[in-house]
């Protein structure tokens, strides 16, 4: 009898569990918070940007649930990627935003990113992530020739995985800069508080994130950009890097390690949400894209929008796991510790 009743009890937690999973997106949804965690500290871009979506996204979201945003730094932001996993029910309820230079990470060093990217549920993608180096003005380092001439330039770091170590990485091993790297910055705010402080020399980091007085006063020298696309707001005149890669093998490697900046800033949910709940988190991230008010308050904030879809996020996922393996051993050399 009592292994009939335990029967009995497993079998209808299991209905209830079913039940709760075949439920529809909107009823889901209606009076649930889905928490927003952004893999880094206050004050920086991915901050700046989830909270932007989350003022916006739940009037397109089915059920109209409540969003709120909640900072996990730590790892260069992979620690909200693994919570995301393995710290929550995979039932649509929480999503992370987090550095996408993780990604080729994932297959230079497996062993200290464990992630399989492909698995995840993307919701989408804001932006690209438009990504420069600058030097602070006191460094008076004009020009890329000039910073190549540097004795030392010392840049910060979130820490190994980050799209600005790699970035580092990348202008002393692709391009004979000598940068060194101090790690341990929770955030890109902190980082900018240790160069106006003169304990950094300059950043690897997002064109859309510069404090707009270090622009307008000419506080920092953008040296060279990453990123092939400018927005209307850059100086057409900045360095490519991708101009200076000369062989075929190399620039392998430099679409590698860049491929994490072209999906910029990425929203995803759990690799177990239930197939319609995703599909309304994407119809929502899509809708809200599109919103007059959200794209008024992006353009306010000076916070750049050329999204991309979930699918086409993920289609360009695919293509970064099909890299060369020559290209990932070489890379792996730049992007590791």
């Amino acid at each position: 009898m009592g292994r009939l009743l335990r029967s009995l009890t497993l079998t209808t937690a299991m209905v209830m569990c079913s039940a709760a999973y075949a439920q529809p997106a909107a009823d889901f949804y209606k009076g649930k918070t889905i928490r927003l965690i952004v893999g880094f500290s206050t004050g920086g871009g991915y901050d700046q940007y989830a909270r932007l979506l989350v003022r916006h996204i739940g009037r397109h979201t089915p059920g109209a649930p409540t969003y709120i945003v909640q900072n996990m730094p730590g790892a260069a932001s992979l620690k909200s990627v693994l919570y995301l996993e393995q710290g929550v029910p995979h039932d649509g309820l929480t999503m992370v935003t987090f550095n996408p230079g993780l990604l080729s990470q994932s297959l230079t060093i497996p062993g200290k990113v464990p992630v399989d990217f492909r698995r995840f549920g993307w919701v989408g993608n804001i932006s690209e992530d438009f990504r420069v180096c600058f030097t602070w003005h006191a460094r008076k380092l004009q020009s890329f020739k000039d910073v190549q001439g540097a004795k030392e330039i010392v840049f910060g770091t979130t820490g190994v995985g980050t799209s600005a170590y790699i970035e580092g990485r990348m202008l002393s091993d692709l391009f004979r800069v000598n940068v060194r790297q101090v790690q341990g910055y929770p955030g890109s705010a902190d980082k900018r508080i240790a160069i106006e402080r003169g304990e950094l020399d300059g950043d690897c980091g997002s064109w859309t994130s510069l404090p707009d007085d270090w622009l307008q006063t000419n506080k920092i020298n953008i040296f060279v950009r990453f990123s092939r696309n400018l927005t209307p707001d850059m100086p057409k005149d900045i360095t490519f890097a991708g101009d200076l890669v000369s062989d075929a093998e190399t620039r392998a490697v430099y679409d590698l390690l860049m491929a994490g900046a072209e999906i910029g800033r990425p929203y995803v949910t759990s690799s177990g949400t239930p197939a319609d709940r995703l599909a309304a988190l994407r119809s929502a991230f899509d809708a809200t894209m599109a919103d007059k008010e959200f794209r008024a308050e992006a353009v306010k904030q000076k916070l750049e929008v050329n999204p991309i879809t979930g699918a086409q996020v993920l289609e360009r996922l695919q293509g970064i796991y099909a890299s060369p393996p020559a290209a990932v051993a070489r890379a792996r050399t730049i992007s590791g510790e």
